[in-house]
């Protein structure tokens, strides 16, 4: 009926240990009858034979048993249930057997309670069995007090340990890194985050009598500190006032300074005259200045005095408040343009009631001031004594050019003698005098224009 292809006889057998090649099964191969159907049955099974692992014999019923035993396994295996999804079904069948059993004992309650308490703690963490111990103690030391429903209890411990969940997950803990750095709170802020720390404690507090509540009451008033006192205010306005007085000083100060180096010295003797007190105000920030200074010139100054003889006249060209005059035992001649002592002669240092050559020394310590420099070295030269002393000291920042100074003095009848450059505030020169200026009226000697010393704000 139907012929057999010539391929299907002729195709070899392929087998592998590791798998098994099959033929689907076709219409030929259900027609393939006799001898050689089974002969290829028999070699199929043997090839499946090799191919499948070693099995021991099983022995009838052991599935059934092993089947048994996973279920039984199974049984015994702890079921992985949220305590948020089993609570309501637990709390369900407690009901019933609270309601089956009949009204609860004491005893009961008791149990109650603390399965109440180991539930809420292991979803919760340890805080509110601690907090639960603590209410327990307060309840035995003051059984006067009438102790509170248990259903109470059990809403205001879940309803504040809600909130307090609620908080601790808002609140980033110091373990787990943020994101946001920390900010640091306002005063309103602190003050809000204080007041809900306080009711959340008063929620678990118990019911306390009037006269331990106005201790308590007294206790918190005292937090709030204290409104100022107008003592402190008072003090407070004084040192305002003062700081500002300073401020005004000290502006005061450099106004004067640069009207000082900026104009002639009959100027400035007008001004002083005009307003004695700006005298006083600026030698006040004078000294201030040069306190700080680790030498004071004036004090070098006559340090070299004090090895000369005593019967030596000095004249004192800007004397201020006659430091030199008490420091030497020489007799001193003090000029300025205005008075802070009883010694002092108010003139103006370009023109000061002495005689020629009258005097041995004439000392200008810091008042080379003013554009008309020429004249009070020319005053200078006039009043002293053929061979006389000339000592001048002067800031350091005020020279551009040492050596343009000093051979402009020397054209003015003087020779140097000596000169300091070494301190870092002022430098000291030493002229003696030779005869008189050796350039006329009109010379124009550049040298003696030194640089203002103008003080800045700070």
């Amino acid at each position: 009926m139907f012929e057999e292809p010539e391929w299907a006889e002729e195709a070899p057998v392929v087998a592998d240990l590791g798998s098994v090649a099959l033929r689907p099964r076709t219409t030929a191969d259900s027609q393939i009858k006799g001898s050689k159907r089974r002969q290829l049955l028999a070699t199929l099974r043997a090839l499946e034979a090799a191919s499948l692992p070693q099995q021991p014999p099983s022995l009838p019923g052991s599935d059934e048993e092993d089947e048994e035993e996973v279920v039984e396994r199974k049984k015994k295996r702890p079921k992985k249930v949220l305590f948020a999804s089993a609570s309501p079904e637990v709390e369900k069948k407690r009901k019933k057997k609270r309601q089956k059993q009949g009204p609860p004992s004491s005893d009961s309650k008791e149990e109650e309670v603390e399965r109440k308490k180991c539930h809420k703690g292991a979803l919760l963490g340890n805080d509110f069995a601690e907090e639960e111990k603590r209410k327990r103690k307060c309840q035995k030391q003051d059984p006067s007090n009438p102790a509170q429903p248990l259903d109470n209890v059990d809403q205001t411990g879940s309803k504040a340990w809600n909130s307090s969940a609620a908080n601790d997950f808002t609140k980033p803990s110091p373990e787990t890194p943020c994101s946001n750095p920390p900010h640091t709170l306002s005063r309103k802020q602190w003050r809000n985050r204080q007041k809900n720390k306080r009711r959340q404690k008063n929620k678990f507090r118990l019911p306390q009598p009037p006269e331990q509540a106005s201790v308590t009451a007294a206790a918190e008033e005292t937090e709030v500190p204290p409104a100022p006192s107008p003592d402190s205010h008072g003090a407070r306005a004084e040192a305002l006032r003062a700081r500002m007085a300073q401020r005004l000083d000290g502006a005061r100060f450099r106004y004067l300074n640069e009207q000082l180096y900026s104009g002639p010295s009959s100027a400035a003797q007008r001004l002083f005259q005009e307003d004695p007190e700006a005298f006083l105000l600026y030698h006040r920030g004078f000294q201030s200045q040069v306190k700080k200074w680790p030498l004071q010139p004036v004090d070098r100054i006559a340090r070299d005095l004090h090895r000369r003889p005593a019967s030596l006249v000095v004249a004192d060209f800007g004397c201020g408040d006659c430091r030199l005059a008490s420091s030497i035992r020489n007799p001193v001649h003090c000029f300025d343009l205005a008075s802070l002592d009883p010694r002092v002669t108010v003139c103006d240092m370009a023109q000061v009631p002495l005689e020629d050559e009258s005097v041995d020394v004439a000392v200008f310590c810091l008042s080379l001031m003013g554009t008309n420099i020429r004249d009070f070295l020319e005053e200078a030269n006039r009043v002293l004594k053929p061979g006389g002393l000339l000592k001048v000291a002067e800031v350091s920042s005020r020279f551009e050019d040492v050596r343009t100074f000093l051979g402009a003095v020397t054209k003015l009848g003087f020779k140097v003698i000596s000169k300091d450059l070494t301190n870092s505030h002022f430098f000291l020169f030493d002229f003696q005098k030779t005869g008189p200026p050796r350039v006329g009226p009109k010379a124009q000697l550049s040298g003696l224009k030194l640089q203002p010393c103008l003080y800045k704000r700070r």
